[in-house]
């Protein structure tokens, strides 16, 4: 009974992240077994905190900051028992216990979400340490699942983590300058310092692509060291990603406050099984 309440569980939180993003989604079902399983539990805690912020508990006449403590508590001590009634806090606890998560980066992705209620602008230094906590730490945890059943040489874990937080961060800038209108018109926000009042000048607008650019390419040596069980499926969400960043440099800055710039379902098709392909031709050369 208990395998078939985990596997319900782990179904919902499945549905968590379809219902959200595509992207997200078509990467993860490039990788295998276990590892795409807890991916997606990790992702429907996240999504669910994200949520919380981002308008769902205003608009469902909730304090967002109490029901944010409240799952913060529940995720921290999720680890701890064998049964919950929430299936996405169920389905998280199994991936947290088998991978090993860590508590400090579950609390610095919460803290970074409890920023989110306070925080109407962020300089510099307060944009590198939310970006550490809601992207950064992600993919920290990512690469927990993703080695879970793996043994690597402490410079490749090292290698690994690197892009992993270079990965989040670019990913988290994308979200940010995709988002830049609805952040500024619905939600009151503006993450980035030159983007003040959502408005981005075309030269600011290029100095943040070449930065995202930069970690995407940092993230490079990374991805080819993870096991087969990850590599296709992180190729993937990086491709797309990268198409992203490549529509939204080739977007006039002032329309990104109107147009949220998205990759047309075919191409993300494309890249992934493009990302299928190149990680088959370099196992073919080895």
């Amino acid at each position: 009974m208990l395998t078939r309440y985990d596997q319900a569980a782990s179904r919902a939180a499945a549905r968590v992240m379809g219902q959200y993003s595509t992207s997200f989604s078509l990467a993860t079902r490039l990788l295998r077994g276990r590892v795409r399983e807890d991916i997606r539990h990790l992702y429907a805690v996240v999504r669910i905190a994200d949520e919380l912020v981002d308008g769902t508990a205003h608009q469902a006449r909730i304090d967002a900051a109490a029901a944010l403590d409240a799952y913060e508590a529940a995720i921290l001590a999720a680890p701890e028992k064998r049964l919950h009634t929430d299936p996405v806090v169920h389905s998280y606890a199994i991936t947290a216990r088998r991978c090993g998560f860590q508590r400090d980066h579950l609390v610095a992705f919460f803290d970074s979400m409890r920023a989110d209620l306070t925080h109407r602008e962020y300089s510099a230094s307060e944009l590198a340490e939310y970006i550490y906590g809601s992207a950064e730490v992600i993919g920290l945890l990512c690469v927990q699942v993703f080695l879970a059943e793996e043994t690597v040489s402490a410079a490749d874990r090292a290698t690994m983590d690197r892009g992993a937080r270079y990965l989040g961060s670019a990913f988290q800038k994308i979200n940010f300058l995709r988002d830049l209108g609805e952040d500024s018109s619905v939600l009151g926000r503006a993450y980035f310092p030159q983007a003040a009042g959502g408005e981005l000048s075309e030269a600011a607008k290029s100095a943040l692509i070449a930065e995202i650019r930069r970690e995407l390419a940092a993230a490079e040596k990374a991805i080819h060291l993870l096991p087969l069980s990850a590599r296709v499926g992180v190729r993937a969400a990086a491709d797309i990603f990268a198409e992203l960043t490549n529509q939204l440099a080739a977007t006039p800055a002032a329309e990104l406050k109107t147009t949220r710039i998205s990759v047309p379902n075919r191409t993300k098709a494309w890249l992934a099984a493009r990302a299928v392909r190149a990680v088959r031709a370099v196992r073919a050369v080895r």
